[in-house]
């Protein structure tokens, strides 16, 4: 009897494919990623007869010595000179794992940074209806695969090659992914050309990753995406429809997030109204109830933007009404933060430093927590810039002096919201846990969050960087921290944010555009 070492725990399927188990009950994810059952797991003991197995390795070992004679050495070291040689042309060779495909590793490893689901114990869904939605799609045959669920699969493909290649370093896979990149492109332009196909998820959830692969890439046209348009135009298309399914609930969570998140952070503005949508959100959940409360800033960010333009002595009412408006919300903002679930209310705590930090109760929450400040410091400054407008509007006028005094508390308002996301960043990713306790970090300076995690946190740490109103040392690390999100998670945007965070920031102009001068960076 020979003892052979640790057997793997992992369960049937992973041992074969070669793929790490997480070793879930009642069946592990990597097998509903995968969109096969999982087969269970290997006993804890096993005994093997191996008596046989070990004579011939002797019997092995003995013919395979090297002979004094010189053709003798010729033939023992020529493979292994072939072999290093192959090895050192190519990487992916020296780590190729058989049975498993560098695409189904990319898959799963996809799945495991970029989805979530409210099953796991996260406050909030990211994409957690893909893993499914892509295993039927990449089950169906050439023939019955529609152009919408052929691009999903293609843009899921592209994503998940381009998401291992900046783990493992591997440029290879990048041009791969390229090519399933364009050839997702290709798919969605006829899917589009169908109102039947263009309002299915398949299709949405196409532009919704081809948006993602275009952070994860950093191949952004300036800060804009080019997918902004398409998400919003699709949101509008598929209407009350996509609310009636937690799947397409989801989808629109993401795309309704990702389109306002570059409205306000970039001054642009949305292409339709979203009066619409009050009525279908569930105003009881705080994600919605904060999304309602976003959209009303974006009406207030327009309405200001063009009152800035034309602002004269006959728009004082509108003036005056637009900043009711704005402090209205704000007062909603405040309410919104005031009335949520005791688990999702931030923690002070104090650490080994003299500063206190701020933790919750997860990392999904603090991204939550940390939106919502950067909406409310982008109002707040609205509020500030109307202030500006009416005082050189109307003067002294004593009718109007109480509008006008607020100026210091809101600037206060400011600074405490901008130092409270600093006081979360050790918490929301990964170096401190909920109690400021702080996590050993890797050899490799990993950071112990999840891609999603970090992705949801890039705009608004970037708007809080680049406001104006953040101290130089408050500046330094959310720029450091970016980076790092850049570097260890492989998403590119953070990286160019990193860099352009001390641009100044303009409102638009007249004709609506948005003007952006870059500063140079320390």
């Amino acid at each position: 009897m020979v003892y052979g070492g640790r057997p793997s725990t992992g369960c049937y399927l992973c041992l074969k494919r070669k793929v790490r188990c997480d070793e879930a009950l009642p069946e592990c994810r990597n097998c509903v990623v995968y969109g096969r059952p999982c087969p269970g797991y290997r006993p804890d003991t096993i005994f093997r007869d191996e008596t046989q197995k070990v004579q011939r390795m002797v019997k092995k070992n003995q013919s395979d010595k090297p002979t004094s004679s010189g053709a003798g050495m010729i033939q023992a070291t020529t493979p292994r000179t072939v072999e290093d040689s192959e090895q050192k042309c190519s990487p992916l060779l020296a780590r190729h794992i058989a049975d498993s495909t560098w695409e189904e590793r990319a898959i799963c490893f996809f799945f495991d940074q970029y989805t979530c689901s409210n099953e796991t114990g996260e406050c909030i869904s990211h994409l957690g209806f893909l893993p499914s939605l892509y295993a039927l799609c990449r089950d169906a045959g050439e023939k019955e695969c529609s152009a919408s669920s052929s691009s999903l699969r293609l843009a899921v493909d592209a994503t998940a090659l381009v998401t291992l290649s900046n783990e493992i370093r591997e440029p290879s896979l990048i041009v791969k992914a390229r090519y399933l990149y364009g050839k997702a492109l290709q798919r969605l332009r006829q899917a589009l050309e169908s109102r039947t196909q263009a309002v299915r998820d398949e299709t949405f959830a196409s532009v919704v990753l081809l948006s993602i692969f275009e952070d994860i890439t950093g191949e952004r046209n300036g800060l804009a995406s080019s997918h902004t348009v398409g998400l919003e135009i699709l949101m509008k298309l598929r209407g009350m429809s996509q609310f009636g399914h937690a799947q397409g609930r989801d989808l629109f969570n993401f795309a309704y997030t990702h389109t306002h998140t570059e409205f306000l952070a970039l001054g642009d503005r949305p292409r339709f109204k979203s009066d619409w949508i009050a009525g279908l959100l569930d105003s009881a959940d705080p994600v919605h109830r904060l999304m309602l409360l976003v959209s009303k800033v974006s009406q207030i960010f327009l309405e200001s933007s063009s009152l800035q333009a034309s602002a004269g002595a006959e728009d004082v009412g509108r003036l005056v009404s637009c900043m009711e408006d704005a402090k209205s919300v704000d007062l909603g903002l405040a309410a919104w933060s005031q009335s949520l679930p005791d688990n999702w209310l931030p923690l002070v705590v104090y650490s080994q430093t003299p500063d206190s930090l701020m933790t919750y109760q997860q990392i999904s929450i603090a991204a939550i927590w940390n939106y919502y400040r950067a909406v409310r410091i982008i109002l707040l400054k609205v509020i500030l810039r109307l202030r500006g407008i009416l005082e050189s509007a109307v003067g002294e006028f004593r009718v109007y002096s109480e509008l006008l005094q607020d100026e210091p508390m809101i600037l206060e308002s400011i600074q405490e919201m901008i130092t409270d996301v600093c006081r979360s960043i050790p918490f929301a990713f990964g170096h401190v846990d909920a109690m400021g306790n702080p996590v050993p970090t890797s050899s490799e300076g990993k950071l112990h969050i999840r891609a999603f995690q970090g992705y949801s946190m890039v705009w608004p740490l970037w708007y809080i960087s680049s406001c104006g109103l953040a101290t130089p040392e408050q500046s330094h690390q959310v720029r450091t921290v970016l980076a790092q999100v850049g570097s260890t998670l492989g998403i590119k945007l953070a990286l160019i944010l990193a860099g352009e965070a001390q641009v100044d920031y303009l409102a638009p102009t007249a004709q609506g555009d948005t003007i952006v001068r870059e500063a140079t960076v320390v």
